[in-house]
């Protein structure tokens, strides 16, 4: 299921709940702040998407412009490369030549390719990081309101006014 179609649903189920003081049963929680919560989490996680998407696209785009780089710098080496075998007196030398800037190209090839692997790596490595930490935030909320529920740890209306601590 969609993250953000599992934020409706808990949504929904909060804005429905009945708080029944006294009750072992139900719970009660600040509405406003969980709903709260819960939009500002759905508003995080389209944007960190869209940032890794992004990123993505990024390093696709970088990837091209390296191919054709490198597809133009070949297509050089090769031009140069028919040239000078066309010339009897430096046949060997441009053999050597043109496989030395086909093998320039490709070596720089693989380093523009290795550099944009890096990059996004490091970047989606942050973003892993980002959804962790977030992850073990609302399982830390799950965790107290649960404990909370089944200590009883609630006081009646009037006594304690103060949100609970999530």
């Amino acid at each position: 299921m969609d993250p953000l179609e599992s934020i409706d649903q808990i949504i929904a189920l909060i804005e429905g709940a009945r708080s029944a003081p006294m009750s072992r049963s139900n719970f009660v929680f600040d509405r406003a702040d969980m709903i709260n919560l819960l939009d500002q989490l759905r508003a995080d996680l389209p944007g960190e998407l869209r940032r890794a998407t992004a990123l993505l696209d990024e390093r696709d785009k970088i990837v091209e412009a390296g191919r054709r780089e490198a597809d133009r710098i070949i297509a050089e080496a090769e031009a140069e490369h028919t040239r000078l075998v066309s010339i009897n007196e430096i046949v060997v030398s441009a053999e050597h030549e043109a496989s030395r800037m086909i093998n320039e190209a490709r070596a720089e090839t693989q380093r523009l390719r290795d550099e944009v692997d890096d990059y996004v790596d490091t970047a989606l490595a942050n973003f892993e990081q980002f959804l962790t930490r977030s992850l073990a935030s609302i399982e830390r909320g799950r965790d107290k309101m649960h404990a909370l529920r089944e200590i009883g740890s609630f006081t009646p209306s009037g006594e304690d006014d103060r949100p609970l601590p999530f």
